[in-house]
């Protein structure tokens, strides 16, 4: 009897420090990942406050000049600057303005067009909804990069037109973890009840179906997040994003591949910020899957 008593106490322990574990690590990532984004969104609204120099300031005489730690570095000059001796610090934190306002207003407008088509899709059906969803199947199979291309190349480029380009590539996305969502409540007895009682169509959509389905619309716009930074770096990268001189992580990149065997710190340090504020995004929005994703409650 004793014996069976401590293997049950043993397996009882082992269990709880496991879940212990897990709700711990899960938290972890959500202090860390919130922590980054918070940071990169206070660096992006202070951005004055909190850089050192004039991020379009040129002096061609202090041009790549390196980081204050390495030989020949300037103590005004933590991180160095670049080709046109501009300080390498504070156009990061000019950088940071570009991403949050690309990636925040990309992922709305992609959020509010898929999750209101989704919506509409799912709650009408019939051929109205098989619409809807052919033209979601027809952008989902289309590569996000080089439609961005294609469309960037038709209009233009311009941190507007970045903004709607990226928006159109990814609101799909939306549209469809929506409507699914959609025609798994419509079928629960609480919708069924909120039509006996005379409730109107879009008085049931926005009171009782749309609620229900922003947890999984949530997790997916802080992962859209991470990749609408990338996109947008992607493309500055290649020249056809935002237009120089705006300070952009992408775009400094793209700047300083020219002097990598001189001035590595260029294309480094805007590098590390792109990888940095897309690990943030990716963890927060781990934990959020991890806390309103009711299949994985107890694992």
């Amino acid at each position: 009897m004793t014996a069976n008593t401590t293997v049950t106490f043993d397996s009882f322990s082992s269990s709880t420090v496991f879940r212990t574990l897990k709700k711990i690590s899960r938290n972890l990532k959500g202090i860390i990942g919130g922590s980054i984004l918070v940071i990169i969104l206070l660096l992006a609204l202070f951005a004055p406050f909190f850089s050192p120099h004039d991020p379009y300031e040129q002096n061609l005489e202090k041009r790549l000049i390196p980081p204050s730690w390495v030989e020949g570095g300037s103590k005004n000059h933590f991180l160095g600057t670049d080709q046109l001796g501009r300080d390498l610090l504070s156009r990061i934190i000019y950088g940071s303005r570009i991403s949050v306002i690309v990636g925040l207003s990309a992922v709305f407008i992609a959020g509010f067009i898929g999750v209101t088509l989704g919506l509409l899709a799912g709650y009408y059906q019939g051929a109205f909804g098989a619409v809807i969803m052919r033209i979601v199947d027809i952008f989902l199979s289309i590569p996000y990069i080089l439609f961005a291309i294609a469309v960037i190349a038709a209009i233009g480029s311009g941190l507007n037109k970045l903004i709607l380009v990226l928006a159109l590539t990814r609101w799909a996305h939306y549209a469809r973890i929506t409507n699914g969502k959609v025609l798994q409540i419509k079928t629960e007895e609480y919708i069924e009840g909120a039509h006996s009682r005379g409730n109107s169509s879009w008085r049931v959509m926005t009171r009782h179906i749309l609620p229900n389905a922003i947890p999984p619309i949530l997790v997916l716009a802080s992962l859209e997040l991470a990749f609408m930074i990338i996109m947008e770096a992607t493309l500055s990268f290649l020249g056809i994003g935002v237009s120089p001189p705006t300070a952009t992580w992408g775009l400094m990149s793209s700047e300083g591949r020219d002097y990598l065997t001189i001035a590595w710190w260029i294309t480094t340090f805007s590098g590390l910020a792109i990888v940095i504020t897309v690990l943030g995004a990716n963890l927060f929005g781990d934990w959020l899957r991890d806390n309103l994703d009711p299949r994985l409650k107890g694992v």
